[in-house]
């Protein structure tokens, strides 16, 4: 069998594969050494493979389609850890915070924010004092991009932000109608 046919033939098993493949299991299959296998899997890798090896064996990563949606909200500074929460406990994952200033512009910046663990985190470190909330600056008022696994999560976010009050109405210098997006893909 040629190289480039058997690298094809590698990487067709483990995205098929419901677990590790071992090097020698993949050297009797091809009928070629372990180590042909490990400059296989190399070159594979190098080629962009997102190829893990574990102590059973190689194992293909598989990429996750996630998910986007930007939510304006308002809240109180006293209701950030209750809107964290609320989103990471329905599986979203908050990317960022930003803020459209009528004199600064936009003002943004990454969260990364996916666990109550996370959640902690941030609030310990945003209540010590040295700095505020970008909520402050605009009146409550602020945007996040909250990633998900399904438009469905994103739906229920949506459904209990609208339930709580949290969700904002866009105003006239707001450059981009995240919900007419939204809506034309919902229909």
């Amino acid at each position: 069998m040629k190289t480039k046919l058997r690298r094809e033939e590698i990487e067709k098993l483990l995205s098929t594969s419901t677990g590790p493949l071992s090097g020698k299991r993949l050297a009797a299959h091809f009928h070629v050494s372990r180590q042909v296998i490990v400059q296989d899997i190399a070159l594979l890798r190098a080629n962009g493979l997102d190829i893990v090896s574990t102590n059973r064996g190689y194992v293909l990563q598989k990429q996750k389609t996630t998910h986007q949606r930007v939510f304006k909200v308002r809240h109180t500074e006293d209701q950030t850890e209750e809107e964290l929460n609320l989103v990471v406990d329905l599986g979203g994952r908050f990317q960022d915070v930003f803020v459209y200033h009528r004199v600064y512009g936009l003002i943004r910046t990454d969260l990364k924010i996916c666990s109550r663990y996370d959640v902690a985190v941030y609030m310990k470190e945003i209540s010590s004092g040295k700095s505020s909330e970008l909520l402050n600056i605009t009146s409550g008022y602020h945007y996040h991009t909250i990633e998900a696994d399904s438009e469905e999560i994103l739906d229920l976010i949506q459904d209990r932000l609208q339930e709580k009050g949290f969700l904002a109405p866009l105003s006239d210098y707001e450059p981009v109608n995240f919900w007419e997006k939204h809506l034309e893909q919902r229909a």
